[in-house]
Parts: structure tokens; C-alpha cells; sequence
């Protein structure tokens, strides 16, 4: 008597594990469910990190950033949402705030999985640092040169017209 084999169903393709096997149509569905989940528990910091990551994917990266900072806000002890704000940093080449995210993430890291994540995230971060791939932050005001290249400018304009 032969028996049929029954396999276990397979788990549907979360969108970040392979974002190639996911369509853009299911990706925005996922998005959208993921949407109402959030206002349905508006305090929920995994629901939150689970849509930024969604949104990295869409390639929405002002609302990937603005859910990832909520979750940040709603948990701040939550390892998760604190790697991927880190990571999403990391992705957009902002080393030195990624560096410091990742360092909060570091501290918050509980298991050696976790610990060992952060650590090679932050590595990377580094090793790019290193060699110099990195956008700069701006933290110091642009008036001065922008009155300057101004007046410079109308210099130049007024030598030409003097002649």
C-alpha cells in the first residue's frame, strides 16, 4: 500500500528574504496590508519595521525612513528596528549616522546572533568609511559661501560691463 507523501506547505515569500521572487504587484499588496496593520495597532514597532523594510524594497525611501524612525520612537529598545534604520542609513551611504545606529543596535543586540549581525554591519560600515565612500553631512551653513560666490559674481558681471 503506498502512501502519498504530503509535503509541508510552503511559507510565501516574505518580500526582503528574495526580492527577486516577489512581483511588484505582490509587493505592493504586502505594502498595503502591512499599511492597515499599522493603523489597526499603531503601537507596534515590528509591525513598523516590517513596513520600512517593504518600503526599501518598493524603493520609497523617504517613507521607508519616516516608518523605520517611528518604530525607532515607538520601541526604542527594539534591536530590529534599530538595525534596519541603521541599515537603511547604510544604504544610502550616510556612514556616519549608520556607524551610530548601528552602535545603539550593537548595545541593544541580546543573543550572539543578534550581537553578531550589528557587528559585521557595523564592520562594513567601517570598511567603507575607510575608503572613503561616503556621502558628506552637511552641518555647517552654506550662507557664507553662497554671499560670497554672490559677490563674486556680481563682481565679475561689473568687469565686464566696465570695459
Amino acid at each position: 500500500m503506498a502512501t502519498a507523501l504530503t509535503l509541508p506547505q510552503r511559507i510565501p515569500a516574505v518580500p526582503w528574504r528574495d526580492p527577486n521572487t516577489v512581483s511588484p504587484e505582490d509587493l505592493t499588496a504586502y505594502i498595503q496590508v502591512l499599511e492597515t496593520a499599522c493603523l489597526d495597532n499603531p503601537g507596534s514597532a515590528g509591525l513598523r519595521t516590517c513596513l520600512g523594510m517593504a518600503y526599501a524594497m518598493n524603493y520609497e525611501v523617504y517613507k521607508s525612513l519616516n516608518a523605520l524612525e517611528a518604530a525607532v520612537k515607538l520601541e526604542p529598545d527594539h534591536f530590529f528596528a534599530q538595525l534596519k534604520y541603521a541599515e537603511l542609513h547604510y544604504r544610502l551611504r550616510a556612514l556616519i549616522c549608520a556607524e551610530r545606529e548601528t552602535l545603539k543596535a550593537l548595545d541593544l543586540a541580546s543573543s550572539t546572533w543578534e550581537y553578531s549581525i550589528a557587528r559585521s554591519q557595523l564592520k562594513e560600515i567601517r570598511r567603507l568609511m575607510r575608503e572613503g565612500t561616503q556621502k558628506p553631512e552637511w552641518t555647517k551653513p552654506l550662507w557664507a559661501p553662497a554671499l560670497y560666490l554672490l559677490a563674486m559674481a556680481l563682481i565679475l558681471s561689473l568687469a565686464v560691463y566696465w570695459k
